[in-house]
């Protein structure tokens, strides 16, 4: 319902901006996975005609702004599933001769009381065959920011998950950012589930600074992985789609059928 961009052909009224939110659903089950940096995916979801009310429930991928700024939108005791770490205050910071500095705040002030939440850092099933995937483990963690506080805690995005549908074709995994690694993800999702068939992957991919040998070894692990469909948007970026000339960028205002 709402990404950094507009898709070709999509109603004029439709808002494109910097984040993410995508409603998914199959036959018996309707999730919100994220809410995009502010109110614009409920006045998209108006203008497409889409009613949020009767969503079996609501996803955070992870705390930053661009993702889960729309949620003071949603309706008083909306069920949200994600991960006890999600509204930690943190920053995006550079360090410089041993000082540390903030430079952007990346969390946003969000009154979660409001809602039925659902706080997990292990897999959880949502309806029949979506999973929230929790914890994603990483061997190195690599830090995207820092946690407020005066000590500088690195933030390694630790509360990041995906949510798993289990289809007849394989495993759709669906992310907000990918801050901890596709491969990552992919092996996470791949050892809760049993199911080592990828049929899809849809969302950010955090792969617009990547270094060459990252998009590299991307590239390498999704050829040996062999998804059906590869749909990258977001935070994906030029620069990731360049590497992955076999992705389709979804944007605000279309729809994916698998």
């Amino acid at each position: 319902m709402l990404e950094n961009h507009k898709g070709a052909g999509a109603d004029k009224s439709l808002k494109a901006r910097p984040g993410l939110s995508l409603l998914v659903e199959d036959e018996s089950t309707s999730i919100l996975f994220d809410t995009g940096p502010d109110g614009s995916f409920m006045q998209n979801a108006l203008a497409m005609g889409i009613d949020l009310s009767d969503v079996s429930a609501v996803v955070l991928s992870h705390g930053h702004y661009d993702h889960c700024g729309g949620v003071p939108w949603l309706p008083d005791n909306s069920r949200i599933i994600c991960h006890p770490d999600i509204a930690r205050e943190r920053y995006a910071a550079m360090t410089f001769l041993g000082i540390t500095r903030k430079i952007k705040k990346l969390s946003c002030e969000v009154d979660y009381s409001r809602y039925r939440m659902m706080y997990t850092r292990d897999p959880l099933p949502i309806g029949k065959n979506f999973i929230w995937s929790g914890e994603i483990p990483v061997v190195a963690p690599e830090a995207y920011g820092i946690f407020g506080g005066h000590d500088a805690e690195p933030d390694s995005i630790l509360d990041e998950g995906v949510l798993i549908y289990q289809s007849t074709k394989g495993l759709v995994i669906i992310t907000g950012c990918g801050h901890r690694g596709i491969a990552n993800i992919v092996r996470h999702c791949q050892n809760i589930t049993g199911i080592k068939r990828i049929y899809a992957l849809v969302g950010g991919f955090h792969l617009r600074c990547a270094s060459p040998f990252t998009l590299w070894r991307v590239r390498r692990f999704l050829q040996e992985q062999k998804p059906e469909k590869l749909c990258g948007c977001h935070c994906t970026g030029a620069w990731g789609r360049l590497w992955l000339p076999e992705i389709t960028a979804p944007a605000t205002g279309d729809v994916l059928r698998f």
